[in-house]
């Protein structure tokens, strides 16, 4: 796993690359928009995901298939991170749709099972897989659509927003939002900068203070996702405002959307080691612990 994770770890340059490889070499540096010729579709599936990619329209739609709730384990990560890559590495592929083959839910966010009872360098390796799915996925040069067709707490928030688009099940029962103070966690500094770059700076205060979870009529409002559409469309909605997106010339995109995110990557790339000692000093508390230990347990109770 180690292994699999450090190979994740190297990467070719991505939107914090581009600005300077496009002034170097105008749109030479650009994805180019393959030809939409009639090709064999192609899969790739691990234990955790499963990733389908159709060549003849250059969009792949990864399903996160980890039960029973898409926790974002070492593992877990590790793989998407692998899947990601790559995507990123074929030119062909100029989007990318994520969604949930499980029931009821997006994902559940981090997995606690890593972060209770762990050595300080396991929590390490686990944040730092933390930290590289988020700047892969914030940091894409493909288009990114969240299908989000469940509940969405925690990490799975932070996961869609790391998207360029959101569309979410019209479904009350379910809930989108960072609500790490409830468990007596503190967002780190990128998960809010996320957040604020999608909601605007008040709205992400009163989000982060609260550990607030939106119904997805409120998600919409302020603007946590984009569109809202019956649970049975989400997939299919999400394919067709893929096209949307893909008519746009990808060199153009990809430089302004770099615009708009390379200074909250950099921010984190500059800090990443310093995020990882912050993160185990903090969780390995021993009242952090506690507090975790306790939710474990209640989720133990109601599960029986």
């Amino acid at each position: 796993m180690k292994m699999a994770l450090r190979a994740c770890l190297r990467t070719k340059p991505g939107l914090t690359g581009l600005l300077s490889q496009l002034s170097c070499s105008g749109h030479a540096a650009a994805r180019r928009a393959p030809a939409l010729v009639a090709q064999r579709s192609s899969s790739s599936t691990s234990q955790k995901i499963k990733v389908d990619f159709d060549q003849s329209s250059g969009v792949a739609v990864m399903h996160m298939q980890s039960p029973p709730v898409n926790s974002l384990s070492l593992e877990f990560l590790t793989d998407v991170c692998i899947a990601l890559e790559k995507l990123e590495m074929d030119k062909s592929c100029r989007g990318l749709v994520v969604t949930s083959s499980q029931p009821k839910v997006f994902s559940a966010g981090l997995d606690i099972l890593d972060m209770y009872g762990k050595s300080p360098e396991h929590c390490a390796e686990f944040w730092k897989a933390v930290q590289e799915m988020w700047l892969k996925f914030y940091g894409s040069n493909m288009i990114t659509i969240a299908a989000v067709n469940g509940s969405s707490p925690a990490g799975g928030c932070l996961l869609s927003m790391t998207c360029d688009y959101r569309i979410m099940a019209d479904n009350p029962r379910y809930s989108i939002g960072l609500n790490e103070t409830k468990l007596g966690i503190v967002a780190p500094f990128w998960f809010k900068d996320t957040m604020v770059n999608t909601v605007g700076h008040r709205a992400t205060e009163m989000a982060l203070q609260l550990g607030l979870l939106y119904s997805p009529a409120e998600a919409l409002k302020i603007g946590l996702v984009d569109q809202l559409v019956h649970e049975d469309q989400v997939l299919t909605t999400a394919t067709e405002t893929m096209t949307k997106w893909l008519a746009i010339p990808d060199h153009a995109r990809q430089l302004t959307k770099s615009m708009m995110r390379k200074p909250t990557i950099d921010k984190l790339a500059a800090n990443r080691e310093a995020d990882v000692n912050n993160f185990v000093k903090f969780i390995t508390k021993d009242s952090i612990q506690k507090s975790l230990g306790m939710y474990l347990e209640m989720l133990k109770r109601r599960k029986a």
